[in-house]
């Protein structure tokens, strides 16, 4: 997930050591909350090696997810007192993926779509009918991804010093025949 913070270049990170949010990233997976409780986080594995993450909460938790990340946050200097939770991600009623990241060497290879397939899975199994990300104007190729699945524009969203496109898609839409 730290890789999706450098690739936001948010003004906020700037002068923060680069290992700073990994520790917080790890500091609030021991809290245990984003792996079921306010958030999931599904992942994808090759002989025991995680190469995939998905990441993504109902739109009623982002407050508590914001929540859990500064209180994990609070035991690093750099970023204890950074607001990099300020803009809203996600829109009404829907069931917002976070993040999405595939290790560079098992990018094509499906990855992405099966963990796209199982989040919108389990969103609709707790009854959202929407599933909805953020995608950067500069990254065509996720955007391509996206849109081949079957999302499509709901808005634009900001978020720190970026714009984005808000795509959304029915959760209970079929992406791969299983």
């Amino acid at each position: 997930m730290s890789l999706i913070y450098d690739e936001m270049e948010l003004e906020e990170f700037e002068s923060v050591p680069d290992e700073d949010p990994q520790r917080m990233i790890e500091n609030a997976y021991k809290r245990r909350a984003l792996l079921g409780y306010v958030a999931t986080t599904l992942v994808a594995e090759v002989d025991g090696q995680v190469v995939g993450m998905a990441f993504g909460y109902p739109d009623t938790n982002e407050t508590a997810v914001n929540r859990v990340y500064a209180q994990a946050a609070q035991s690093i200097p750099s970023i204890r007192d950074v607001d990099f939770f300020a803009d809203p991600e996600s829109f009404d009623d829907e069931f917002y993926l976070d993040s999405l990241a595939v290790d560079a060497n098992y990018r094509g290879y499906g990855i992405a779509t099966r963990l796209i397939d199982a989040i919108a899975q389990h969103a609709h199994e707790l009854g959202y009918d929407m599933l909805g990300l953020n995608v950067d104007f500069t990254n065509p190729g996720a955007e391509r991804l996206y849109r081949r699945l079957g999302f499509e524009d709901a808005g634009k969203i900001m978020i720190g010093d970026h714009h984005y496109r808000h795509l959304q898609m029915d959760s209970d839409r079929q992406i791969l025949v299983h």
